[in-house]
């Protein structure tokens, strides 16, 4: 059988573009190394920030704005298709400064809130206290309140796209690795793989952090390195906020059942997802400055992930140079859930119609 179009890879972003490729009538095969959705988007804490109404020049801003809009709209579209909660919620965000330089950026950081329209307060001391009394607010400096700060359950929503794709025949091929791409001219022609030949009439390589070796063998080279990220989840018998705290690179995302994970590090750790005792010792250690009745919580689970992280912080969009029917979506680093739906919505506008939604260029595998 040759499909109309094959993705190569079973994360977020690929089960999120076969989604939409099938929504649009075509026949779609994914294509994945090992089980669905085990890579970075289910180790993810699932945090969407409130995306830009305003000053969206640039076509990153797009991609947050239309994500921002979508995800309401797709956990809507998800549970009605197939019954699945995606875990959707705007529970609002707190971020969090301890020292004079935070506060300046933080302070810094709301003067593009507010010229990109998202709403934001400062909360003094007794502010927070008042309306979140678990939270320690002996160190804090500065505290921004984004109230359309959202969140979804990764699990929840993988297994809504996965479920989705079956109810339009998406054939999800696993445990498949592919060896080799075959590349005729300006064509690829099949991908041969442990199980047998896929041929299609267009790809899309949504490899994640696998990437760069995957394209190396038709001498692409795509920038991308495996970042690891290690994560806790607590398990509390009442829930201690129901705000995310972010602090820098890390945060703390409480779910409604009294879980909450706290995250996360950025390592340059190879393809090793093992976890570590310093960093998962750092880890409790931040989550309990900010919410100390987690020394009483039980730690149920630790384990790390490998993001996709592009030298710039940019994902690669692209076509493959020199190829007409072939595409990459990978490299979103810490965004590939949150940036899924505008990712998948254009990447299949342009598979299917020979242009994307919006100007990608920035994010062309040949940018410096």
């Amino acid at each position: 059988m040759i499909y109309d179009c094959a993705v190569v890879g079973g994360g977020v972003i690929g089960l999120s573009l076969a989604w939409r490729l099938a929504l649009a009538g075509s026949r779609v095969i994914v294509v994945e190394r090992q089980q669905l959705a085990r890579e970075a988007s289910w180790a993810g804490a699932g945090i969407l920030p409130a995306g830009p109404r305003t000053n969206m020049e640039h076509p990153y801003d797009q991609l947050r704005a239309i994500s921002s809009i979508r995800h309401a709209e797709w956990a809507e579209q998800l549970r009605e298709d197939t019954g699945i909660d995606t875990g959707y919620r705007v529970c609002g965000g707190l971020h969090m400064a301890r020292t004079p330089g935070e506060s300046a950026a933080l302070r810094g950081w709301r003067l593009q809130l507010d010229d990109e329209q998202i709403e934001s307060l400062e909360l003094s001391t007794d502010d927070l206290a008042d309306s979140e009394s678990a939270i320690a607010s002996n160190e804090l400096r500065c505290c921004l309140s984004l109230p359309d700060d959202a969140q979804l359950r990764n699990p929840w929503f993988l297994n809504a796209l996965i479920a989705a794709g079956r109810r339009l025949s998406v054939e999800f091929r696993t445990d498949c690795e592919v060896r080799s791409i075959i590349r005729r001219g300006n064509q690829v022609t099949g991908l041969d793989t442990s199980d047998g030949t896929i041929q299609a009439g267009s790809y899309c390589f949504t490899t994640g952090a696998w990437t760069y070796p995957l394209l190396h063998g038709l001498s692409i080279r795509a920038n991308i390195v495996p970042i690891r990220g290690q994560m806790i989840l607590f398990r509390s018998e009442h829930v201690l906020t129901r705000r995310i705290i972010n602090e820098g690179s890390r945060y703390l995302v409480p779910r409604e059942d009294g879980r909450l994970l706290a995250g996360s590090s950025e390592e340059e750790a190879g393809y090793d997802k093992s976890t570590t005792d310093e960093i998962l010792d750092s880890l409790r250690a931040f989550a309990e400055s900010w919410l100390p009745d987690l020394r009483q919580a039980k730690i149920e689970a630790s384990w790390a992930g490998l993001r996709p992280g592009s030298y710039d912080g940019f994902p690669y969009l692209d076509r493959l140079p020199d190829i007409d029917n072939a595409f990459i979506a990978a490299g979103h680093f810490r965004s590939g859930l949150y940036l899924s739906p505008a990712t998948a919505e254009n990447m299949a506008q342009w598979m299917l119609t020979g242009e994307p939604l919006i100007s990608l260029d920035p994010f062309c595998l040949l940018r410096r």
